[in-house]
């Protein structure tokens, strides 16, 4: 077996990997990076950014039928599949195709298929035989396993990615991120849409009452919600259908069934025992400073680093900051500023969320002031046809300090990102609400909302 050394070697070429792997290569030090799929990671190939593209295309449509008799005339808009899918290939092909290069061109080593540690300091990919100085593990994230009989006909998030076609009756496991998103596309499409989800509500870490709204106006659009259900059993038909069996008995006949029932760390084929790196179900163990609590030599960022933060693409931006800062010194200083962090859910219209939630804010302070409204009828909402929103800002009554904002309705994706700013600096209600945003917008209505 051949045996190459490096100063660094990588696992991973998403943001975090490939971003700590080009800083670092360009300090003239010694880099590998080793990818078990396709170069360019999830957000690029897989998840953030093609799913744009398709809620997108989602959003389009609802905004033309529900402006149809108001801001326009009858107008029949409709989603193609083939066209939608082929569209997102301009954005994904070229990842996969340019990625490794740029690499190369700084003089990283690059290297396929899936790592595996035999040592402290030492790994396998493919006939090789890599040692390395220091190590980062960016592996990111993959599908949680299913336990169920005929699970082996679930189609996964990356493959729902590639369907040149979509058949008339689509089902989601789970009611997170995935399941909403892709459910409010393929209603849009006019396709009868489940989502099977096994607790009360979907989209938990969401504040309860917009989730209600938002959940109230999904099912208007199509979307069938079996809540406190579990899936028993899928099987398959002689017409080429798929025979869902609930927990409660209900059957549910489909053509297509999807994984959105969560993701975990992407660490369980790294053996990372060989290497005395400690990990749990959230993740690898890593210190404040993102190093591995066990192998001092080993770093881990984003979704399979236990960082406590959300598997979110700005936090391992962020981790891939600090830990670029901190492989080759001698004594870490430099940890994470992530300040709060801004979740948002593409569904059609978005939901939004940071800092506290209510229960969380009335814990931490005895005097919370909790502002709420449906805005479906405010102005900014109505001249874009009949959708649903809502807030909820909750304010520390002493402090007057932003605790935390929700929102949910059009532009809730952009306009969280005001509350962030503000957050991040320290900015109180009556200071966010006296600055002058340009009217009108949604943004402008940040200074209702306070």
């Amino acid at each position: 077996m051949n045996e190459l050394h490096f100063e660094l070697v990588v696992l991973g070429t998403g943001p975090s990997g490939g971003t700590v792997a080009t800083k670092i290569a360009r300090q003239d030090r010694h880099v590998a990076i080793i990818e078990s799929r396709e170069f360019g990671g999830t957000c690029a190939l897989r998840g953030c950014n093609p799913k744009k593209v398709y809620t997108n295309a989602g959003s389009l449509v609802d905004q033309v039928r529900r402006a149809t008799g108001t801001l326009l005339a009858n107008t029949h808009v409709e989603i193609s599949w083939t066209q939608l899918q082929s569209f997102k290939e301009t954005f994904t092909r070229p990842v996969g195709q340019k990625s490794e290069s740029p690499f190369q061109d700084d003089g990283i080593a690059t290297f396929h298929g899936t790592a595996k540690f035999i040592g402290p300091s030492q790994l396998i990919v493919g006939d090789m035989k890599l040692s390395a100085n220091r190590i980062l593990i960016s592996t990111g994230a993959t599908p949680g396993a299913l336990a169920f009989a005929g699970s082996e006909h679930v189609t996964y998030s990356d493959d729902f990615f590639e369907l040149k076609t979509i058949p008339k009756k689509v089902l989601f496991i789970g009611g997170g991120y995935i399941s909403m998103e892709f459910a409010h596309v393929v209603a849009r499409c006019n396709i009868e849409t489940t989502i099977v989800e096994r607790d009360s509500m979907v989209l938990a870490g969401f504040d309860a009452s917009l989730v209600e709204l938002l959940v109230d106006y999904s099912k208007r659009q199509g979307i069938d919600f079996r809540l406190n259900r579990e899936l028993l059993s899928i099987h398959p038909q002689s017409d080429g259908s798929l025979q869902v069996t609930l927990d409660n008995g209900d059957t549910i006949d489909v053509g297509l069934v999807v994984h959105g029932a969560g993701r975990v760390p992407n660490i369980k084929d790294l053996e990372l025992d060989a290497a005395g790196i400690e990990y749990g179900d959230e993740g690898i163990a890593v210190d404040s400073y993102l190093r591995s609590t066990s192998n001092r030599n080993v770093f881990a960022t984003g979704d399979c680093a236990a960082s406590g933060m959300p598997q979110l693409t700005p936090v391992a931006n962020e981790e891939a900051r600090i830990v670029a800062k901190n492989l080759f010194t001698n004594t870490h200083e430099s940890m994470p500023d992530y300040g709060v962090v801004p979740k948002v859910v593409f569904t059609t219209p978005a939901i939004a969320s940071i800092g506290l939630s209510q229960q969380d804010a009335q814990e931490k302070s005895a005097r919370v002031d909790v502002r709420m409204e449906d805005t479906s009828s405010w102005g900014s909402n109505r001249k874009t046809g009949a959708t649903v929103s809502g807030y909820k800002v909750l304010i520390d009554k002493d402090t007057d300090q932003i605790l935390g904002a929700h929102l949910l309705g059009p532009a809730a994706e952009e306009t969280i990102n005001l509350f962030a700013l503000a957050m991040k600096h320290g900015l109180t209600a009556k200071e966010m609400k006296s600055t002058l945003f340009a009217f009108p917008t949604f943004a402008s209505d940040v200074r209702q909302m306070l």
